[in-house]
């Protein structure tokens, strides 16, 4: 078949699927949706991951490109723990002090330590109240963050000593506890423990709230110094946590090395003994994160591809019934000298035309899911990649071709004889 011929038979075999589809608006309607549903978990779920790998990567960079963290226990992606110590014996770890904190900020390699641990708490303002994330932290945690206070201020070392009952409010839970008014220097009350308002805190955060995103994004949260977490709230400071920022010209090879080495001497580890705490660089935590996400996107193609089978079903039984629809035309055109080639093409890009228009149906729903998270949560920069289109768009073709071929075969294989017999 010519290339002329070929292109013709394209748009003969779309005009007949435009009719097969008007014919059989169910099955097509079926067969359409299908597809749709599988193209769009692909497109969308793609989106969304990857605004929310940007927004992430942005958290983590914001403590500093060599800083590192500190976990009392190890983290992962999926761990298996049912509170023995023979599946996690790191649940025995001792806490990270504060000692242990000034220990390492006297370190000649690092510049700042940066203690934190997280909690939820019950937020008053007169008669509004609602739930809201608490995190603690030491007085220099603007040193690994990129938001900004304003207005107001963060706590000094003065408070941070003292254990002052001084909050730092982000935009959303100031907005919920205040509307439009200025909340600077009002009280407001803690799980039932008065506090005075300082600053408000603006930061565009990732939702998966890393140690260095204070505000985690559009979540309402408060920020207190650590002394005040502990004191006055009783927080469980058993989970402290640290942010490390090497000087300037330390690898953060050699930062891990120095802190690694400090706190094994400061706890007599002997050489043979493992380390009870965990140090995290920012590569290992983005492989946590790209693991943990992984195993969601595996999840989403296992839905989708159950979308394109249901679409992948329609086809096959809408293009059977073209089949036996179209025996006698398929008999007259094999008596005036179509090859097999010939008629298996024309059903092929019938079944691909169908699947096309679910992927394009499905490919549109999922770029708009996109912009509207983006415009719902801006600090998730969903966009969705040139890669996704592309094999969303061939995952529909080739389901199409896949799944048309049988009948597409079978209509080839006709008798012409037989073919021009049949009612």
């Amino acid at each position: 078949m010519s290339a002329a011929a070929r292109i013709l038979s394209v748009f003969e075999g779309v005009k007949i699927a435009m009719s097969a589809l008007r014919a059989n608006k169910v099955r097509a309607g079926l067969t359409i949706m299908g597809v749709a549903v599988g193209v769009y978990v692909v497109v969308a779920l793609s989106s969304v991951v990857q605004g929310v790998n940007e927004s992430f990567a942005r958290d983590v960079e914001a403590a500093g490109p060599t800083s590192f963290f500190v976990y009392r226990r190890p983290i992962g992606g999926f761990q298996v723990c049912d509170g023995t110590d023979e599946t996690c014996p790191e649940r025995r770890n001792p806490m990270i002090t504060l000692d242990e904190v000034r220990m390492l900020e006297r370190l000649p390699t690092i510049r700042s330590v940066t203690a934190h641990v997280a909690t939820g708490g019950k937020f008053r303002y007169k008669d509004r109240q609602l739930d809201a994330g608490i995190e603690a932290y030491s007085a220099n945690w603007t040193d690994v963050d990129a938001g900004d206070i304003n207005p107001g201020r963060s706590f000094t070392a003065a408070e941070y000593e003292a254990a002052a009952r001084v909050v730092i409010l982000n935009t959303k839970l100031a907005q919920r506890l205040f509307y439009d008014s200025d909340p600077i220097d009002k009280r407001i009350f803690i799980d039932g423990v008065q506090f005075t308002v300082i600053g408000v805190y603006d930061y565009t955060a990732s939702p998966m709230g890393t140690p260095t995103s204070a505000g985690e994004g559009n979540d309402p949260k408060a920020i207190i110094p650590w002394t005040t977490g502990k004191n006055a709230l009783n927080m469980w400071v058993l989970g402290n946590n640290l942010i490390v920022r090497p000087r300037a010209g330390v690898t953060a090879e050699q930062g891990v090395d120095d802190v690694t080495a400090a706190l094994r001497g400061a706890r007599g580890l002997r050489p043979s003994q493992p380390s009870n705490f965990a140090v995290v660089t920012q590569d290992r935590l983005m492989e946590i994160y790209d693991e943990l996400f992984g195993t969601f996107f595996l999840i989403g193609l296992a839905l989708s591809s159950v979308g394109l089978l249901v679409g992948g079903v329609g086809v096959v039984a809408i293009m059977m019934i073209s089949v036996t629809e179209r025996t006698r035309e398929i008999g007259v055109r094999k008596a005036l000298g179509a090859t097999r080639g010939t008629i298996l093409w024309q059903f092929l890009v019938e079944a691909v035309t169908l699947t096309s228009i679910g992927a394009s149906v499905g490919l549109i729903l999922g770029i708009l899911t996109a912009v509207g998270i983006r415009t719902a949560w801006p600090e998730i920069p969903a966009t969705t990649p040139l890669s996704s289109i592309v094999a969303a768009l061939g995952a529909s073709a080739v389901t199409g071709v896949i799944f048309g071929m049988v009948p597409a075969m079978r209509a080839a294989k006709l008798d012409p004889v037989a073919a021009l017999r049949h009612e």
